[in-house]
C-alpha cells in the first residue's frame, strides 16, 4: 500500500469533491460526485445520526446508483444542502430517468455545529445555497482541514475539521477517504500531540510523531459534549467493481479505521456512519482475497484521514477550542 499521487479521495478517476463555507456561520458544505453515477451504500454504527435518502443505498433497493453525496454542519438545517445539489444537479440534466422526468439522487448526512461559536441566527436557511455552491465548485483538487462541512467541526479537546486520504494498493486499486471529524472522542492520545492513527501514518502525514511513550489505558473517558452534538461521517471510495451489497461491506470494515483514530468512538451520543462508494473501473481481479484487502484499506485511509483532518484544522476569530498546531511540542 503506497500513497497516491494527491493523498485525497480524487485519487480515485472520476470523483471531485466541493467545498462551500461561511466563516461568519462557522459552518459548511462539501460534496463528493463524478461525471456518471456511481454505486453507493451506507452503514451507520453511532447512536445519533442524521441523514437523508439513506435507505435506498440498501442493497435490496431500487435505485443502483446515486449523483452526489452531502456532508454537511448545521445539525438537521443541514439536510437541506442537498436540496442545493438536487437543484445544481437538475440543470445539468442529471438524475434518475422516470419516462421524461429526472430525479437527482443524493444522500446525506450532517453533524452538529450549532455550538460552535458561529452566528446561527439567519433569517433564512443558508445550506441550500452552500449545497450548491460546493457542488459547482468540485474538482480534483480540495482544501482540507477548516473547509467545507469540516469548518465548524471540534473533537473532545480540539478543533476538528474535514480529512482525505487515499492510497494505491498493489493490485492496482485504488481506495479513498473523505471524513468530518466532529466527534465526541479525541483524535490525539490523552494531552500528547501523537494521534491515535499513528500506526497508520504514511510519509509523515500528520507531524510523524509516532506512537506516545503510554497509552491512557486506565482511563475511564467521560462524555464531554451532550446528546446530538457529536457525529463523524465519512466516504470511503474505491474504483474496484463492487455492488451495493459489496460496499455495504467495505463500509463496515471501514469504521474500524474510526475506532483505531478516535477514542472514544461510535458512542450512544455520536452519529458515526460511513458511505462507500465504487466508481466501478476495475473489475475483482479475485472475488475472495480483492474485498479482503479493500476492507483493511479502507480501515486505514479513514483513519490517516481523519488524523490529517484534525492536524490541519486552522485557527479562526471566535473557536472554542484550540487547533492541534498550536498544542505544545
Amino acid at each position: 500500500m503506497t500513497p497516491a499521487p494527491r493523498n485525497l479521495v480524487t485519487d480515485i478517476p472520476g470523483l471531485r469533491v466541493g467545498n462551500a463555507a461561511d466563516p461568519r456561520l462557522k459552518s459548511g458544505v462539501t460534496v463528493l460526485t463524478a461525471d456518471m453515477p456511481f454505486a453507493a451504500a451506507v452503514h451507520v454504527m453511532g447512536g445519533a445520526p442524521g441523514t437523508r435518502e439513506t435507505d435506498l443505498l440498501a442493497p435490496d433497493k431500487l435505485v443502483s446508483q446515486v449523483d452526489a453525496l452531502v456532508l454537511s454542519g448545521g445539525s438537521a438545517f443541514g439536510l437541506a444542502a442537498c436540496d442545493g445539489v438536487m437543484a445544481g444537479l437538475a440543470a445539468a440534466g442529471r438524475g434518475f430517468a422516470v419516462g421524461p422526468a429526472r430525479v437527482p439522487i443524493v444522500p446525506g448526512a450532517i453533524v452538529f455545529d450549532l455550538l460552535n461559536g458561529g452566528d446561527k441566527d439567519w433569517a433564512e436557511n443558508p445550506y441550500p445555497a452552500l449545497g450548491r455552491e460546493a457542488l459547482a465548485k468540485a474538482a480534483a483538487d480540495f482544501a482540507i482541514g477548516t473547509a467545507g462541512a469540516g469548518t465548524g467541526a471540534s473533537t473532545g479537546n480540539l478543533k476538528g475539521g474535514l480529512g482525505s486520504a487515499s492510497a494505491r494498493l498493489s493490485n492496482g486499486v485504488t481506495v479513498g477517504a473523505l471524513v468530518v471529524v466532529n466527534a465526541l472522542g479525541q483524535a490525539t492520545v490523552g494531552g500528547t500531540r501523537n494521534f491515535w492513527a499513528a500506526p497508520w501514518e504514511l510519509d509523515g502525514e500528520y507531524g510523524g510523531l509516532g506512537l506516545p511513550p503510554a497509552f491512557p489505558a486506565t482511563d475511564e473517558p467521560a462524555p464531554v459534549k451532550r446528546l446530538g452534538e457529536a457525529t463523524t461521517i465519512a466516504i470511503v471510495a474505491t474504483d474496484a467493481a463492487l455492488d451495493k451489497a459489496g460496499l455495504q461491506r467495505l463500509a463496515i470494515a471501514a469504521h474500524d479505521g474510526m475506532a483505531r483514530a478516535l477514542v472514544p468512538s461510535h458512542t450512544p451520543f455520536d452519529g458515526d456512519l460511513v458511505f462507500a462508494v465504487s466508481t466501478g473501473a476495475r473489475p475483482l481481479a479475485d472475488p475472495v482475497a480483492d474485498p479482503f484487502l479493500l476492507g483493511h484499506a479502507a480501515a486505514t485511509c479513514l483513519s490517516r484521514a481523519i488524523a490529517r483532518g484534525v492536524h490541519a484544522a486552522s485557527p479562526a476569530p471566535g473557536d472554542l477550542q484550540p487547533c492541534w498546531s498550536s498544542l505544545r511540542a
